[in-house]
Formats: C-alpha cells, structure tokens, sequence
C-alpha cells in the first residue's frame, strides 16, 4: 500500500441526531448513483422523531445491500436545510475537514473501483451488508490538502459545465414541444382527418437478452434506459447478440422505442442522428415511421403526457400496466398536411441537432470525469 494511503476510520466519526424535536420535514433517500433523492416510502403515521437528520457537508449510506447490488449507496449532502433519512443509515463526517476535504472524499465514493472493494468486502448475510468496521477500515489515499482543493476545482469545473449543458438541452426540448404544441394541438380544427399511429409506423418487438455491464456487443437499451429525460448512453449496458440478430434488431435513426409494460408503459423516445450501436430490449417496441419525414412529428407527439396517459388507460393489468403494438400504435392524431410537415421538420430539426451536440459533449465530459475518478488511485 502506497504511504499516502490512510484507513476511512481514522478520518469519519460517525454522527447519531435524531429528528426529536422534528425539526427537520423532508425525507430522503440515496440513489444507486450516489445522490440524495425524495423517499418513496410511505411514512404515514410513522414516527419521524426516530429518523437521523443529515446535515450540510455530512455523509449517509446505506450499507445492507453492497454484495447484491455490486455498489454502496453513499452521499454527500451540500444542501444548507438539514432533512432526514432512515434510521437504517449511517451517518457519518469528517472529523477534520483541513485534513480531507468532504468533496474529495465523494470523489473517492464516486469511483467504480470503491464500490468493487466494498464489494469484496461484504459478509455472507444473503443480503449482502457490509459491517461499519470493515468500511471504516477501507484505504484511500490522502494528498495534501493543497492538491485536494486542485483535484475538486477540476472536478467540479466538468460537473458545472455538464450541468449547464442539460440546462440547455432541457430548455431545447421545452422549446421544441411548445412548437410541436403549436403547430399540431392548439387551434386545430377539430373537423381535420383523424389518422392512428399505425398507417404511418410499422411496429417490431424487442430482443430477449441478459444485459451485462461488459462491453460483449452492442448497447443494450432498456425500460429504464428510456424512461429517464435523456437517454444516458453511458449507463445503457451491453448484450451479447448474433450478427443477423443485430441487423434485426439494431435501432436506426428515426426510430422511436416505447415501453410496453410497468408503470412507464408508454414512456417513449425517439434516436435521432448520432448514437452508439444498439439494440432494443424485449420490453420495448420499435415504431419504425414508414416515411422519414414523419420521424419528428411522431417523436414528439409519443413524448407527450397525453399519449402516455392513453396508453396506461388502455393497459390491461392495474398492478403491471401490459401494452402491446397494437394499443401503442392505436392512438388517434390529426393527419398533418405534408408540407406542414416539412416546413416543421426544417424548423425543428436544427433544435435536436443542437440538443445532440450538448449530449455528445457530456458524453465526453463525463468520460473525463471518470478519467479523473480513475487517477485518484495513483494522486501523490
């Protein structure tokens, strides 16, 4: 072990407040991704005096699951408002913090490799937990703390500018469906032709696979790669496939995949230009426009609230949503005159394309993010 290697435990010191005097009203969970996010737990007439409160700079995890998610729920809260967590977590600070910077620490968290060696380390509970005294005595290496502060003012710079970017491209797409809005719901004349998706897409089911986090072919897109507001390549995983099976099934541009079960059944996305080769899950349904020219009307007309909530309606099942090609294609839309359309496309299509370049972007940032994550290792 390197010398600037230091044992976790010698720098965090576990923290126990409770919500007694129930201070603190929101609650939060922590994502697989490492982030706080709003519980879904039902706390109706829980007792919330129990639950531990997390405060600006101090760190929670929930250690009960590393061997069977392969990762360890860990994050740092930079909120100013305490809130609370379960009383399952922990939580925990640094003791000194002109010792180990907390953002320092969370890159060190962050890294692929931290979660194999909390891995390595779980007991043979079938749930996988890892003992506080075995992540307390995990190694990390600690430079000074100059060279701290220059590693996260790096870190933080490619964090800033991604988020920035989805800033923009969040706005791009707002402004892409309020022209949609525009030109093809409001004012319509409800006398127009009445058309249903399927006299301008074809329909095809998705590939059964088991997805793998190797790159052994193609990306494998699924439910939950979809379901999000952008498609992030970077987490879609891989699958094994045959070379006829992956001319079957490889997604094109134009095509637009749609959920067809759970409770994001009707959940959909379109491809646009450029993206990695790819296939589509079984739980997913392609909708392949008959003619290109209708690629971006579709796209957005299936990126709408009032299309999904049509097809949950319609969904056999109340617990597991079902939906196959045939209600996904069935919704009922205004046939668009096809000059229309093509002075849409011409207006429209510069947004995707502008939205496209700002994901590649952070596609590019995030690999050097985890480049960056990747050198710790070796930071003297």
């Amino acid at each position: 072990m390197k010398s600037n290697y230091k044992r976790l435990g010698d720098f965090i010191t576990p923290v126990k407040v409770r919500n007694s005097e129930l201070k603190a009203t929101e609650l939060l969970g922590i994502n697989i991704n490492k982030y706080f996010m709003p519980s879904v737990a039902n706390i109706v007439g829980t007792d919330l005096s129990k639950y531990k409160v997390v405060q600006q700079n101090q760190f929670a995890c929930n250690r009960m699951h590393v061997g069977r998610d392969y990762r360890i729920p860990v994050a740092l809260s930079q909120s100013a408002e305490p809130f609370m967590v379960s009383p399952a977590y922990d939580v925990f600070e640094i003791e000194n913090p002109t010792q180990l910077i907390p953002e320092y620490l969370m890159m060190w968290f962050s890294r692929a490799e931290f979660d194999r060696n909390a891995w390595f380390y779980t007991d043979a509970d079938v749930r996988g937990g890892l003992a506080w005294q075995a992540f307390e005595d995990m190694q990390l290496p600690i430079p000074h703390i100059d060279k701290q502060r220059e590693i996260v003012k790096e870190y933080n710079t490619i964090q800033n500018r991604i988020a920035l970017n989805q800033q923009l491209i969040q706005k791009l797409e707002e402004t892409a469906q309020a022209i949609y809005r525009e030109w093809f719901v409001e004012g319509i004349d409800n006398n127009s032709e009445k058309i249903k998706l399927n006299e301008l897409v074809q329909t095809q089911y998705g590939y059964t696979e088991t997805a793998s986090a190797e790159i052994i072919g193609p990306k494998f897109l699924r439910i939950t790669d979809i379901a999000q507001n952008q498609i992030n390549w970077s987490n879609v995983p891989y699958c094994k496939i045959s070379d006829s099976d992956f001319e079957k099934y490889r997604l094109r541009s134009g095509d637009i995949v749609v959920a067809r079960t759970g409770a994001t059944a009707g959940y959909g996305k379109r491809l646009h230009k450029n993206f990695p080769d790819c296939v589509f899950a079984s739980f997913l349904v392609r909708l392949i426009p008959k003619e290109i020219k209708w690629n971006l009307y579709l796209g957005l007309t299936v990126d709408t609230q009032i299309y999904r909530d049509f097809i949950l309606s319609n969904a056999e099942g109340s617990a597991q949503p079902q939906a196959n090609a045939t209600l996904l294609t069935s919704f009922e839309i205004d046939k668009p005159d096809e000059s229309k359309i093509l002075e849409f496309n011409r207006i429209v299509e510069p947004i995707f394309d502008l939205i496209e370049n700002y994901q590649l972007e952070n596609q590019k940032l995030t690999e050097l993010k985890e480049l960056l994550l990747s050198k710790l290792a070796t930071v003297e």
